[in-house]
């Protein structure tokens, strides 16, 4: 991959890290280990590419409390949890929360390499979604107040006759605000707007009427 992804090994038994440190090393991968979530958290910056193996029970915050910190910071680094203790409840909240997998201890090296290299074709996908919706919130930031009013409208469905009534503006002005937007989003057709906006998690349902 070129954005070169690191492995973070999040486990507090040192000797299993260094030993699964060695393993992911071996399979061509850079490695980071870290004995704490604290200090993972405070080494790691969102947007990072590569992706978690992170320990269930650890002293202070345990696995799935990190995980949970890491999705409140948009940390979209894909986590693969790693268990001595097999617990099915944790799994399947592990597994709600986005997990790549749960996997138990010791784990098969094919197996291993196997669930990395999902975790870290997901990263590289996530990342790329998130690109475009930074792109996407870029160009509507571009768009003046009157053609965001304009295109909550078009992408809602509504004529150009209609959306001229509801902002009480002409309607050769609206087509020009119209004109304006799908040049700024960069858009070819209005189901392509549609499409922009939904990425953007603006949605499309009809925007309220003025008075």
């Amino acid at each position: 991959m070129a954005e070169n992804p690191t492995v973070y090994i999040v486990d507090d038994d040192a000797r299993f890290a260094r030993g699964l440190a060695r393993l992911v090393g071996a399979a061509g991968w850079e490695v980071r280990v870290f004995s704490s979530a604290v200090d993972f958290l405070g080494a790691v910056e969102p947007g990072t590419p590569g992706c978690v193996l992170l320990d269930v029970r650890m002293p202070g915050m345990k696995g799935p409390e990190l995980h949970r910190t890491m999705l409140e910071r948009e940390m979209r680094l894909p986590v693969i949890f790693l268990t001595g203790h097999g617990d099915v409840a944790t799994s399947v909240d592990a597994m709600k929360m986005g997990a790549v997998d749960f996997l138990e201890k010791p784990v098969r090296m094919e197996q291993l390499v196997g669930t990395i290299r999902e975790a870290l074709v997901r990263g590289a996908r996530n990342r790329e979604v998130d690109r475009e919706r930074n792109e996407l919130h870029a160009r509507i930031e571009r768009l003046s107040r009157r053609e965001r009013e304009v295109m909550g409208r078009v992408v809602a469905g509504r004529l150009n006759k209609q959306i001229a009534a509801e902002l009480g503006i002409a309607l050769k002005t609206v087509k020009a605000h119209r004109a304006k937007v799908m040049q700024k989003m960069q858009a070819r057709s209005v189901p392509e707007l549609v499409t922009m906006c939904q990425a953007a998690g603006l949605g499309t349902s009809p925007p309220a009427v003025r008075t």
